[in-house]
């Protein structure tokens, strides 16, 4: 059969796997797709492309194969505009192997054969993989002649090749009853599993024990090793391949006038799963339904002792196409303002373990000292919240306690003093570093019992998504569990769970068990939506802790509107979470807000601008590499070795270097880069780490407190650094957030008693942006321009 000729058209997940097997065995494959990366990767594969089913017909082919989605689709692709029909040799054969009624296949048989063609009816059965190796099953019928025609392209894609009858829909009318058995056996399976998982099993060792026992079926074996994973994305046969299947079975037996109880019962599932967003879900993810209607988890992937659980990477695009739709933004923001602007939400107050949680929001104030006196005058300022810049990131832990408390209990007593309700949110890292649960734990002591704790990390402008629980970092379009990333290994407070509730009994040493901790998932927030979540809050036992998911603000959104409803109602939840959530639970919107301009902020001064930058992340390395690149020679770069600065007196030596270049190029109007040598050089453990960043953060403030010349603007790469330049270098009291300088990098105008007051401080992010994004930001300051403060 060598140079033998086929043509295929469809090369979906199956149809591309077939297609494949057909070179494999030697046939020449002229191959179309409506989707054009699909028909390229077909060419990748040694076929060949064609423009349409019409072109494809007229390379003069004998064997056309259809592996299209439907019956309608068989319609189009054979007699719609461009079709392949009228093109085809009298004579040629047409195998069609997608699942559509027998009564379909019947009545492409009859117009085919008006046209001169022959017809097999070729169904399959085994899933992608098979498909790719040519071992499906196929259930073909046709007439003695089709047959013949049919059975080398046939032979070649299949292990197992069934002739059922001489007449088409028979093969079809086989597939019926496979897919009424698969369809069944899923639902089943599904359903068995959730049984087990309300009865309190363990349901790994559940499907072990069914897998030796009377109760198994291959559906059962093959798919709830993925209910068990949850590896649902991305799909090996999408669930509403089923609800399409199901209703084959369905429509079929009604013309039969055959009851079918069973598979009417699955389709139903399968549909529920489907309206709520998982049809292009794996269909184990049928599981689901059952889930969602009684709030139990099957999913236990397998650990070996002292083991931690580990999460594939994903595809952002195709786990976002995969969740239901998110709900428009504006909706419940109004909401929440309408709640602040009635008084029914407390202010709120954001205690930030570093400058960088200011990266949503805008005019907005920030504190970097928080007596009684200041906390009360921002409490009875307009504005709906305020920050608290604590940086207790860069404390060791009892510090970090002890400051926590401090602060609390002045927030308490001014709020005593000034008769404002208020309620506190702990800002901490979207990649899950910081004091957890030591923070948390001196709140609730200050402020007495919190119903529940509510842990939030989803920050969307650094691409941190919670899906499923599980916490991921973003980049590009791959998604990686957080433990997988650098920031889980960081020397102070690193980590090992990407899960997020198996992170919460990690760093609670055991204390809040994983299978304890609840969980709001993205469906309930799209789904269910305000009512839904205000539900979910006001029935957590007390003292719980509750995960939020979120793939998109829009979800923030609708939960901190039901989080104020819940808290209206008498409850009281204390949050730990990223800075999406606090614009949201402001009532800002920062995904539409334009970004802060130069041209707004920036002073009339002939000076250079000044970035020093501490962070030590790849991140801010790969940003300062590409900002060197393009900046040459218009940018003076002074380098300090973390190394001469650890040694005795090396740090007040190398602050008095740096000031005297970097003084001489600010007042040349020459643009200044101060960083730190890009080693990161660690300690014995986590306090000795948080030392040596202590030491490199103070040497940076020292070459700022000698810098005499006033820079255009400062920009601040990293959270402890911007932190520390900030409070002790500059000497900040009070800034006004004015914006965002990109997004999720904030931009400050200093205030009354700061060494520069009304100077631009950008806060930049270790973790934040692309590669260019602060060669971006520092291109947009080049040029000088007359300050107009719209701030004033």
């Amino acid at each position: 059969m060598a140079n033998e000729t086929v043509g295929f058209i469809g090369l979906g997940a199956m149809g591309n796997g077939m297609a494949k097997a057909l070179v494999k065995a030697g046939f020449q494959v002229n191959a179309f797709d409506a989707y054009s990366p699909a028909l390229a990767a077909g060419v990748t594969a040694g076929m060949n492309a064609c423009d349409s089913p019409e072109a494809l017909a007229a390379t003069g082919i004998k064997t056309l194969v259809l592996m299209v989605v439907s019956g309608t689709q068989a319609e189009e692709v054979l007699w719609g505009e461009g079709g392949a029909a009228t093109k085809l040799q009298k004579g040629a054969v047409v195998i069609l192997c997608s699942t559509v009624s027998p009564s379909t296949a019947k009545s492409l048989d009859a117009k085919l054969r008006k046209d001169g063609l022959l017809f097999v009816d070729a169904p399959v059965s085994g899933g992608t993989v098979k498909a790719a190796e040519g071992t499906l099953t196929i259930f073909a019928s046709g007439s003695a002649s089709a047959m013949a025609a049919a059975e080398p392209a046939l032979n070649a894609m299949s292990g197992l090749l069934y002739k059922v009858g001489s007449t088409a829909g028979e093969g079809t009318s086989v597939k019926t009853v496979n897919q009424l058995l698969a369809g069944v056996h899923i639902a089943a399976a599904a359903e068995a599993m959730a049984f087990g998982a309300r009865a309190g099993l363990d349901t790994r060792q559940l499907y072990e024990i069914i897998t030796n026992a009377a109760g198994n079926s291959w559906m059962f074996e093959n798919r709830v090793p993925r209910m068990l994973d949850e590896a649902y994305s991305p799909a090996k046969s999408q669930l509403n391949i089923f609800v399409k299947d199901l209703a084959i079975v369905l429509g079929e037996a009604r013309d039969l006038t055959f009851p079918c109880p069973l598979a009417a019962a699955a389709h139903q599932q399968f549909l529920a799963g489907s309206a709520a967003g998982w049809g292009k879900l794996d269909d184990s993810s049928l599981v689901k339904v059952f889930e969602q209607a009684t709030g139990v988890r099957v999913a236990c992937p397998e650990l070996q002792p002292g083991q931690r659980r580990r999460w594939p990477s994903l595809s952002l695009s195709e786990t976002l196409a995969n969740l239901p739709p998110a709900h428009a933004r504006e909706g419940p923001l109004e909401e929440i303002r309408g709640l602040t602007r009635s008084g029914g939400a407390p202010k709120l107050v954001v205690l930030d373990d570093d400058p960088t949680g200011t990266q949503t929001v805008r005019r907005i104030a920030v504190l970097t000292e928080w007596s009684v006196e200041s906390v009360k005058t921002e409490l009875t300022a307009a504005a709906p919240g305020f920050f608290i810049l604590t940086n207790s990131r860069a404390l060791p832990t009892q510090e970090a306690r002890r400051l926590t408390q401090e602060i609390c209990a002045n927030v308490n007593a001014a709020a005593k003093a000034s008769g404002v309700a208020c309620t506190v949110v702990l800002r901490g890292d979207s990649c899950l570093r910081g004091h957890y649960p030591a923070e948390v734990d001196a709140a609730a002591e200050e402020f007495g019992g919190f119903d529940a704790t509510v842990i939030c990390p989803f920050f969307l402008q650094g691409g941190r998504y919670t899906i499923n629980d599980v916490h991921y970092v973003a980049a590009g379009d791959v998604l990686t569990p957080v433990s997988e990333t650098e920031f889980a290994k960081d020397k102070a407070f690193g980590f090992g769970e990407s899960n997020v509730c198996d992170w919460i009994e990690e760093k609670s040493e055991g204390r809040v068990k994983s299978a304890d901790v609840q969980s709001l998932t993205i469906h309930d927030l799209r789904v269910g939506g305000v009512n839904a979540v205000t539900s979910r809050l006001l029935d957590i036992p007390r003292g719980g802790t509750i995960v939020v998911n979120a793939a998109a603000e829009a979800d923030l959104s609708v939960f901190c509107a039901g989080l104020l409803h819940a808290e209206a109602a008498g409850r009281k939840f204390l949050c730990r979470t990223a800075a999406s959530f606090v614009s949201a639970r402001l009532g800002i919107d920062s995904s539409s807000a334009p970004l802060v301009t130069p041209a707004q902020l920036e002073p009339s001064s002939k000076a250079g601008g000044l970035i020093m930058v501490g962070s030590y992340v790849q991140k801010s390395t790969a940003q300062v590499e590409v900002l060197k690149a393009k900046r040459g020679d218009k940018l003076e770069v002074i380098e300090v070795l973390v190394s001469d600065i650890l040694v005795p007196g090396g740090g007040l030596e190398q602050a008095a270097v740096v000031a005297k270049k970097a003084d001489k190029a600010l007042q040349d109007g020459q643009d200044v880069l101060v960083l730190t040598s890009r080693t990161l050089v660690h300690g014995k453990d986590a306090n000795e780490s948080l030392d040596i960043g202590s030491k490199v953060s103070d040497c940076l403030v020292q070459a700022l407190q000698a810098i005499t010349t006033r820079p255009r603007y400062l920009l601040a790469k990293g959270g402890i650094t911007s932190s520390d330049l900030a409070t002790k270098g500059l000497n900040v009291s009070r800034a006004l957030v004015a914006g965002q300088a990109a997004p999720g990098v904030s931009t400050w105008l200093l205030g009354a008693g700061s060494r520069w007051e009304g100077l631009p401080y950008i806060v930049f992010p270790g973790n934040v942006g692309t590669d260019d994004t602060v060669a971006t930001v520092v291109e947009a300051w080049a040029a000088r321009v007359e300050q107009r403060g719209w701030w004033e």
